[in-house]
């Protein structure tokens, strides 16, 4: 099923829209599997990278990617851990098998829906909507690191 719209410009809405929408589907099939975004994005972290870290590095990649408060990103690695998707090795923390088994299980049910929804998308516009978003990501990252204005 291909549907054209008329374009809009890229603007704070369209970007939210497009994101509130993917992210609700891959909600969707998280909670199925009992996991919330933020449990999904620590445990994705978590398991990516290239050895154990701990907690505070773990959770100092997750606060960068999802914008959230240090207190609240302990709180889901806490909770990984107790649904035992995550354990303590020593300081740092390892993915489990059932943590692997979980993210490999829901990367496998959104791998459809994603294809659906990127399917026929010209490579050229991919590109160029890639490059608008690091801009933005790279520009907003900015502003979060300054200091608040009044």
């Amino acid at each position: 099923m291909t549907t054209t719209t008329t374009a809009a410009p890229a603007d704070a809405r369209i970007l939210a829209l497009a994101h509130y929408a993917a992210r609700g589907v891959l909600e969707r099939v998280l909670a199925r599997h009992g996991l919330t975004f933020q449990q999904q994005v620590t445990l994705r972290a978590a398991i990516a990278a290239d050895a154990p870290r701990t907690p505070d590095e773990l959770v100092l990649e997750v606060r960068g990617s999802l914008k959230a408060d240090a207190a609240e990103v302990h709180a889901v690695v806490d909770e990984l851990v107790g649904k035992e998707l995550l354990a303590m090795d020593g300081v740092r923390l390892r993915p489990t098998d059932a943590g692997r088994q979980l993210l490999a299980r829901v990367t496998a049910e959104t791998a459809p829906v994603s294809a659906r929804i990127w399917s026929g998308i010209r490579a050229e516009d991919l590109a160029a909507a890639g490059r608008v978003l690091a801009l933005v990501k790279e520009r907003a990252d900015a502003e979060l690191a300054a200091p608040a204005s009044t």
